[in-house]
């Protein structure tokens, strides 16, 4: 049976895609490397269905395509370079979610006005939950 991700692999393998060298970035290449991070070697259709990972491993792509080659520096202004393209990345990373997310409630904007709902409906407060606990 198929090992799943937990918060911490999920988070340890995003960090690790979007810290990512110039290397050529594939599946393949990525379950190589994280597999001594979580103690395991998940599928690459484990790691594409979370949309997490997906989303960093897009972003990291298309940014290793847009970067091109960089001029050499020396080591101190590397690790200062790796550290701006690590945050880069989950930068843009975040810019894909954030729109994605507004799109979302576009459509359920448009879904709420459609099917009669009023704002005031929409901000009610959340029912309390009865746990039924005695004391």
């Amino acid at each position: 049976m198929a090992k799943h991700l937990s918060k911490s692999d999920i988070e340890a393998v995003v960090s690790h895609i979007l810290g990512w060298g110039d290397e050529k970035l594939t599946w393949d290449a990525v379950l190589d490397s994280i597999e001594p991070l979580i103690s395991f070697r998940p599928t690459r259709q484990t790691l594409y269905a979370n949309q997490d990972i997906r989303d960093a491993f897009k972003s990291r792509k298309s940014g290793i395509r847009q970067r091109g080659q960089d001029k050499p520096k020396p080591s101190n202004l590397n690790v200062a370079a790796d550290r701006i393209a690590h945050l880069r990345a989950e930068n843009d990373m975040l810019k894909q979610k954030n729109a994605a997310l507004l799109e979302q409630f576009v459509r359920w904007q448009y879904n709420a006005y459609k099917y009669g709902l009023t704002e005031a409906k929409l901000n009610e407060p959340l029912p309390m939950i009865d746990r039924e606990r005695t004391e």
